[in-house]
């Protein structure tokens, strides 16, 4: 029974706390690693209580385990003048946050005086968790620069725990790392690598390892040949590099597919598979594997909260022990449970039919326990907790909360008229340009603003009974009032109203719709210490009142210039939530489609003529097998589609996403139709609106000029520079001039000055086209 790895956030957000306190200055870094320390312990002692077997170290990152291997191999960028020793742990921080120069003297960058920027980050294949992209040059030299698995291993063996230590594995950091060096391959730099990676398990096995988890998720990706020969090269030298040292090759996320025959050649000891993503690939797997290999079978899901079919589970597993003997088979979570909250137990407020359909992490724990037991012991020795399992998912199955027929009948009513614009953009651009009389280059934000203390505060306040409806109210028209004021003040041309009212911009719409369960305790990382507390779908998802449209009244009320409506689209509140397993997700999503289509038709009738529905996420919910993408961008398009698609040809429609690569889906982008799309692009300097430019999208983009991730301010020419590059990709009259992202997790003392800044940029950049 084994754990690929968990939670490192802490049940009470501990880390999160930690980090932010150290970052602020108010503690020492021997304190955030003390907690660090402490929460690495108390997720051993409680896996060993739950009777896992196989126990992961170096599951624990301070801020992200991809950047972790980065530091540990020495692939640091000279921009954070790293000199070979260790490396400062505020360097560190500044490859995943950026710096402000004076925050940090390691930290400088040659010719910028206000620091450096973060790597880039983008989501870790198809999930919400983001990692930090390794930045590698062809001439890259690697060093093992930390030994942090080995000095984990060592921290629970003084525990008395004997642990796996857990790796990424090199051709899967390879692939996700990229080079500003046109025509070069990270790949190609495996050779180098390697020794690094030998020099490691040598120390691990030095210090007492006997089994290693190296992680390749790579493996489920569409391969060319030269990357299935990376695998067989780079396990060919790893698997024999200690003797008596075993690698568990862990593989999840989906199917092997195709690289089934690969990952079953390799002279590993074992081999994880995803069941969950992928159950279809158990019988070709346990086929073909040699007797030897141990195999290592993902059960239980460790991306969703919905508790499993033990019963299932075992009629399909219990057929394997008849051809494979028990010391060549684990069980285990489908993949790290880094993705799932920490503990059902601690929620308190969960609709009580609800609760017993769930499972967090320790509770996931607890049923592998439960299936470890029955397959050698039998079913009867936990005849009980199969029952309650059966119990649960039958009580889920027939429930009046999951199933709505006037959703299900609404649904089935959606025709090709609920799915168009009713002119083209060239048509709808004329009549919008002569309503709104916007200048050239106008500028906006994304939509929020800081979320302060004392939001915070006062948000907690009035939950806990502290403060009144009508002194909360009256606190969220202050904020409001005084962000439109200030968006005036610094000439923005198209104001927000900041969100102060808003949670999370999932959170704050699931609360309003049916169909949606919410929690208190249950966060799961994102990156960094920014944590979020996905909504869970239970149900069949409708709108049964105006959720936006008050504040956007008063907004609106307050200054002459347009403020945007604020809205999440459906796919996005679709993949940031914990999504229903009992429908197909393309059903749940054209659902929620449905239900934000009511309320632009709301907003648009109270008179807002700029609607922004947010697509964060439409990239990172496309499979990650290319044969998978038509089918989702089609349902995914059309959920766009259904909700955006029932104004006038007046009323201008934005989206924003982030952190995506658009060149293999700039089709689909433009078949959304939204006038309007803003996207992430400082960090990659520019580079994602190579796709726009060889597509010629029609619409108009407003490129991110500045990173809301970091904590540092760009100056006026930074983002010039950036806009001038974004016109030679774009028409100067498709450019809008925005942040990157919203603003909620950024400081005012951050904020005001780069959105004066911002300002200025698109007033040069007007002034040199009236000059041209």
């Amino acid at each position: 029974m084994a754990t690929l790895g968990v939670p490192r956030i802490g049940p009470r957000r501990e880390l999160k706390f930690a980090l932010e306190s150290y970052w602020s200055g108010k503690s020492s870094a021997s304190d955030l690693l003390e907690t660090a320390r402490a929460l690495r312990a108390a997720n051993w002692i409680e896996q060993v209580r739950r009777g896992v077997t196989r126990i992961p170290s170096n599951d624990f990152s301070l801020y992200d385990h991809v950047l972790d291997t980065a530091v540990m191999v020495g692939a640091i960028p000279p921009a954070y003048q790293w000199d070979g020793g260790e490396l400062p742990l505020d360097s560190y921080f500044a490859m995943g946050r950026g710096s402000q120069g004076e925050a940090s003297s390691a930290c400088a960058h040659p010719g910028h005086g206000h620091g450096v920027t973060a790597l880039e980050m983008t989501k870790w294949f198809d999930t919400n968790y983001h990692y930090m992209v390794p930045e590698l040059t062809d001439d890259q030299v690697f060093s093992l620069a930390t030994t942090k698995p080995v000095d984990h291993f060592l921290e629970a063996r003084q525990l008395g725990i004997h642990t796996r230590p857990v790796i990424l594995g090199p051709v899967t950091f390879l692939k996700l790392a990229k080079s500003h060096q046109e025509g070069f391959n990270p790949i190609s730099l495996l050779p180098r690598l390697l020794p690094v990676y030998e020099e490691l398990l040598r120390k691990l096995a030095a210090a007492g390892a006997d089994w290693v988890q190296i992680d390749e998720p790579a493996l489920v990706l569409d391969l060319i040949p030269n990357e299935r020969h990376a695998f067989e090269f780079a396990y060919g030298r790893l698997a024999g590099a200690v003797p008596g040292l075993k690698l568990m090759l862990a593989t999840y996320f989906g199917s092997l597919g195709d690289n089934l025959d690969t990952a079953l050649s390799l002279p590993v000891a074992g081999l994880h598979v995803d069941l969950v993503r992928a159950p279809q690939q158990l019988e070709k797997v346990v086929l073909g594997a040699r007797k030897d290999l141990v195999l290592s079978l993902g059960l239980v899901d460790g991306r969703n909260v919905w508790r499993a079919n033990l019963a299932s589970i075992l009629d399909r597993v219990e057929p394997i022990l008849a051809v494979r003997a028990p010391q060549y088979l684990e069980i285990a979570p489908s993949c790290s449970l880094l993705h799932v909250p920490v503990d059902l137990e601690i929620e308190t407020a969960l609709d009580p039919d609800i609760t017993p359909w769930l499972a967090f992490a320790l509770q996931k724990v607890d049923e592998l326990a439960v299936l470890s037991e029955a397959l050698s012991k039998g079913r009867s020795a936990v005849a009980a907790q199969l029952q309650a399992s059966t119990d649960a998912v039958r009580a889920r199955s027939l429930s009046l909360k999951v199933h709505d027929p006037l959703v299900e009948g609404r649904l089935a009513g959606v025709g090709d008229a609920m799915k168009r614009r009713q002119a083209d953009f060239g048509e709808r651009r004329h009549r919008q340009d002569r309503k709104l009389g916007l200048p050239a280059f106008p500028t906006t934000t994304i939509g929020s603003f800081p979320q302060t203390a004392e939001v915070r505060k006062a948000r907690s306040a009035h939950a806990k009974g502290e403060l009144s409806y009508i002194d909360y109210e009256a606190f969220l028209k202050r904020e409001t009032e005084s962000a439109i004021r200030w968006q005036e003040e610094i000439g923005l041309d198209v104001l927000v109203h900041g969100e102060f009212e808003r949670n999370d911009m999932v959170q704050y719409f699931g609360e309003q719709l049916s169909g949606f369960a919410f929690t208190q305790h249950a966060w799961v990382q994102s990156y960094g210490s920014r944590y979020v507390r996905p909504p869970i779908i239970f149900g069949d998802v409708s709108r049964p009142n105006p959720m936006t449209v008050r504040w956007w009244q008063f907004a609106q009320s307050l200054t002459v210039k347009p403020v945007k409506g604020m809205l999440t689209g459906p796919v996005t509140i679709l993949n940031w939530s914990f999504v229903r397993d009992d429908l197909p997700r393309e059903t749940v999503s054209r659902q929620i489609a449905l239900a934000i289509r009511d309320e632009v038709a709301d907003l648009e009738a109270a008179g807002a003529a700029m609607i922004q529905i947010d697509e964060a996420a439409l990239r990172e919910g496309l499979p990650l097998r290319k044969s998978d993408w038509k089918a989702y961008l089609d349902w995914a398009v059309e959920s766009f589609r259904i909700c955006s698609s029932g104004v006038a040809d007046e009323t201008q429609i934005h989206t924003h996403m982030c952190y995506s690569e658009f060149n293999q889906i700039i089709d689909a982008i433009a078949a959304m139709d939204a006038d309007v799309i803003s996207i992430e692009t400082s960090r990659s300097r520019m580079e994602l609106l190579d796709a726009f430019k060889s597509f010629k999208y029609p619409n108009e983009i407003g490129p991110g000029v500045y990173d809301i991730h970091s904590p540092r301010v760009p100056e006026v020419g930074e983002m010039a520079e950036l806009l001038v590059l974004a016109s030679k990709r774009i028409g100067e009259n498709q450019l809008w001039v925005n942040p990157d992202c919203g603003l909620k997790t950024r400081r005012w003392e951050e904020v005001r000055p780069a959105l004066v800044n911002m300002v200025a940029a698109a007033h040069q950049l007007r002034l040199k086209a009236e000059a041209a």
